[in-house]
């Protein structure tokens, strides 16, 4: 099933509905759309409201609640996390090892809408745990495989940036020549897989949901 904006702008597919039932819906989100937006249209919709979000230019997988008893359960299941969240990437390397699970810090820069990742606590800073596995190499960069123990704003890349590993095409946080050189603008990250222990909510419960979004450069 796939929904469109308006009327005027029909031809421009923004979703895909992976899942939906009478308490949730589970949506494949375009690159480019905003999670507020994709919100707005689902309210309208059938009365789904986000629970979570992806940045703008994340593709993947986002799910939403129908009813408030599952608002609550979701939201609890994030706080607690009981929702396991696994992204795909392409990542430019060399990689000092194929697989490898780090911890930082990272504080927020609202001033700037950017985070700051260091090694040390510092005061404001919360920790993060990210996971990486290569599963691709592909010369220049690769195909990563990314688990999240922690789900914070801009957690991927800026980690991955930190380890001098960043995100291929992510002009914030990432390397400006190496983008350039690759034509690429916009960052290639998939929210690839969500994972849900959630009794309270029997359509979602010890399920696993796949996007149908791959990492991989734009067609130039």
């Amino acid at each position: 099933m796939c929904y469109f904006t308006t009327p005027k702008e029909e031809a421009r597919l923004f979703y895909t509905v992976v899942y939906e039932d009478a308490d949730a819906l589970v949506a494949d989100k375009f690159a480019g759309v905003n999670t507020e937006a994709l919100a707005f249209h689902l309210t309208a919709e059938c009365g789904a409201r986000a629970v979570h979000r992806l940045d703008r230019n994340t593709c993947g997988l986002l799910v939403f609640a129908k009813t408030d008893a599952a608002e609550r359960a979701l939201l609890s299941a994030f706080r607690e996390r009981r929702v396991k969240k696994v992204y795909e990437a392409l990542c430019f390397g060399p990689f000092a090892k194929p697989k490898a699970d780090l911890a930082a810090y990272l504080q927020k820069d609202a001033e700037h809408a950017r985070v700051r990742v260091s090694t040390a606590p510092a005061k404001g800073a919360v920790r993060i745990e990210t996971s990486y596995e290569v599963t691709e190499d592909c010369g220049a960069y690769a195909r990563v495989r990314i688990r999240l123990g922690t789900g914070k704003t801009h957690q991927i890349r800026a980690h991955m940036a930190f380890v001098g590993n960043p995100v291929v095409g992510d002009e914030k946080y990432g390397d400006e020549a190496k983008n350039a050189s690759l034509g690429v603008r916009r960052h290639i990250l998939v929210a690839k897989e969500l994972s849900f222990d959630c009794p309270a909510l029997a359509g979602l419960h010890k399920r696993t949901f796949v996007s149908a979004f791959r990492a991989e450069l734009p067609a130039r």
